[in-house]
């Protein structure tokens, strides 16, 4: 494999740069069309819905079928959990940072309180 070892074999760049075109693309299309969007409109009420959608999805995956230190807690006591920062996000006028923390805190909380529960 012949080259310049700073540039390499030139295979890399045609990747590269179409890459950076997708993304500047991207990012110009969004400048463009950002200023003509209603944000009360019906296109921004649908993404904030598929934005809660996706992370409702993700949240419910990882109670049911939870991966790596978060699998050692039981069912039980994920639910619970899940509960409490349910009921801070709705407390807290909807908010999803203080219902995430409750969240996060009401898991610690309960394996630190109860590990025989796990």
């Amino acid at each position: 494999m012949a080259g310049n070892p700073v540039m390499g074999t030139g295979d890399v760049w045609l990747p590269l740069l179409v890459a950076a075109a997708v993304t500047y693309a991207a990012r110009g299309l969004g400048v463009a069309l950002g200023g003509r969007l209603d944000p009360n409109g019906a296109v921004f009420r649908w993404v904030g819905c598929v934005a809660y959608a996706l992370l409702a999805g993700l949240v419910a995956r990882m109670i049911v079928f939870p991966v790596g230190p978060l699998a050692a807690a039981g069912l039980g006591v994920r639910l619970a959990a899940t509960a409490m920062a349910l009921g801070v996000f709705w407390i807290t006028g909807r908010s999803v940072l203080w219902g995430a923390v409750a969240g996060v805190a009401g898991l610690i909380l309960l394996l630190w309180l109860a590990p025989s529960i796990v």
